[in-house]
């Protein structure tokens, strides 16, 4: 197949060439290239095509107490492909002190075969023992080469420092990085507990119970773990301007920290906390939504490089059934919002208006994560012998984002009404054409687990 006409994005600038796939793969690139014989055409003119997205962060299928997230791989990736992200890496967790493997099989038996995007896991962590490293090895060796731990969530998930400070050094030792949720879990529980006692059904304390300094203590202590060691270090959904300042001045050092954030931090603010009724705990999620100092620190980040990734952390819980939950007390309120399927349209819709380029959100929401977890060149750029992982967008095709015709398998949409000017209009995974004039042309998962490598030293 030839795509002609189109603006090719990369994250070094965008270009006026055709493109041509054969064999899964990126053959030729180019400006005024002639179809071959029987060759299918495709006119993207007007079109930016751009590299299908990855998004480093997922959670699908994933169990909440008694609950699971509304979203299995089967409805989540649909609605990512839909969305012009093609590669997830979801986060595969084993039950508690069971071993990574039970974890990794679990998500195997979630993902396997159910995908409409390619796929890998990340492994999370959530013990230091003396048959950690031989687990990891084997994870290794399995393409998982990146893991997970928290320093929130104190005797279920959360890490202890001495133990996080020897996963780190492991992680050194064996070429793998080690992504961190950062917030100091002893306060912030100690905060929820307190706040709680007085009007637990109020939703506004939730931001309150889990302050800007909470998350800024604990990114500060694990760069400094970082530092210590030598060693890089990712940091999940920053939210805070403290945090990436932070982030800043460690990087400027020589410090190999990578930061993250998601398109929650940038687009919604902590007022929603504040809606009438119940509405705001279909906002609840953790870290919080922050204030509008926060979202501007954040866009800043995002074009000055010192963010890394955009990423959903998409979790989705419906409102009715599962987040009203919580209606009696704000600390039972599932946390985690959808947005697989917006990212790309919101992102590319705002570049201009923040100061970004294309060429700035084709590597945070592509090259650089596949570059950061082991899949570049294969994923994240457009160039011959690169996977034909592709989305067309169209830049004036201006759009309302709406619950009611969102492909998430979730009862709201969080952008609700937000009014996009670009639109995903076709997807290739591979060179299969999945999405064509935003309608599917298959309704069969072609997603493929992907072996990833470790990290370069």
């Amino acid at each position: 197949m030839l795509l002609r006409n189109g603006t090719v994005v990369s994250g070094t600038g965008c270009v006026r060439q055709d493109i041509r796939i054969g064999g899964g793969r990126i053959v030729q690139t180019g400006p005024g290239l002639e179809p071959l014989e029987g060759e299918e055409v495709m006119d993207v003119s007007g079109c930016l095509v751009a590299p299908g997205g990855i998004d480093a962060h997922t959670h699908f299928d994933m169990p909440c107490g008694g609950i699971m997230t509304s979203d299995d791989f089967e409805s989540g990736t649909r609605a990512a492909v839909a969305g012009g992200t093609t590669t997830v890496i979801d986060f595969s967790e084993p039950e508690q002190g069971a071993s990574l493997q039970s974890g990794l099989d679990r998500w195997h038996e979630k993902a396997d075969g159910r995908s409409f995007t390619d796929y890998s896991f990340h492994m999370t962590v959530a013990r230091y023992d003396q048959g950690i490293e031989e687990e990891i090895l084997s994870m290794i060796r399995q393409g998982v080469t990146s893991f997970k731990a928290y320093t929130a969530y104190k005797g279920d998930l959360g890490v202890e420092d001495r133990d996080m400070y020897r996963l780190l050094s492991l992680m050194k030792k064996h070429g793998v990085l080690l992504m961190v949720h950062c917030e100091n879990g002893d306060i912030l529980d100690v905060r929820r507990e307190e706040l709680a006692a007085g009007h637990p059904a109020d939703i506004s304390l939730h931001p309150l119970s889990r302050p800007n300094e909470v998350e800024h203590e604990a990114v500060s202590r694990m760069i400094d773990m970082a530092r210590l060691l030598a060693v890089p270090v990712y940091i999940v959904h920053t939210s805070t301007r403290q945090a990436l300042k932070e982030i800043e001045e460690a990087k400027e050092e020589g410090v190999r920290v990578y930061c993250e954030t998601c398109p929650q931090y940038l687009f919604l603010s902590e007022e929603k906390y504040r809606l009438p009724g119940f509405e705001g705990a279909k906002y609840v999620c953790s870290p919080p939504l922050r204030s509008s100092r926060d979202q501007e620190a954040l866009w800043r980040g995002l074009k000055q490089g010192i963010v890394d990734t955009v990423s959903t952390d998409h979790c989705s819980f419906n409102y009715k059934g599962q987040k009203d939950l919580g209606r009696v007390d704000f600390r039972l309120i599932p946390g985690g919002l959808p947005g697989v399927e917006n990212r790309l349209e919101l992102m590319y819709s705002q570049a201009e208006s923040h100061g970004l380029t294309y060429s700035g959100i084709a590597r945070m929401t592509a090259e650089n994560p596949a570059k950061i977890f082991g899949l570049y060149p294969r994923k994240g750029v457009i160039q011959p012998g690169s996977d034909a992982d592709l989305v067309v967008i169209r830049p004036d095709s201006s759009h309302v984002i709406d619950a009611g015709t969102q492909r998430q398998y979730v009862d709201y949409n969080p952008y609700q009404g937000m009014v996009v000017s670009h639109k995903v209009r076709h997807v290739f995974l591979r060179g299969q054409k999945i999405i064509e004039d935003g309608a599917f042309k298959t309704d069969i998962p072609a997603g493929n687990y992907l072996l990833r490598n470790t990290l370069v030293r």
